[in-house]
């Protein structure tokens, strides 16, 4: 029973520590995502027409 604890408790100290970490890498790939997305919506033509004024 205390051998199990131990490696609970060993366990989640390594998460303690971990969590920021994962927690960035978690927030980077989203803005990445968000930045490739946005590339690709800059690079291809726009559905809209644009239009002029003729004054």
């Amino acid at each position: 029973m205390n051998t199990a604890l131990n490696y609970l408790a060993v366990l989640f100290v390594f998460l303690l520590l971990a969590a920021p970490s994962l927690y960035g890498m978690a927030h980077d790939r989203r803005i990445d995502r968000q930045l490739r997305e946005a590339r690709r919506a800059a690079e291809r033509p726009s559905s809209r027409a644009e239009f002029t004024e003729a004054a």
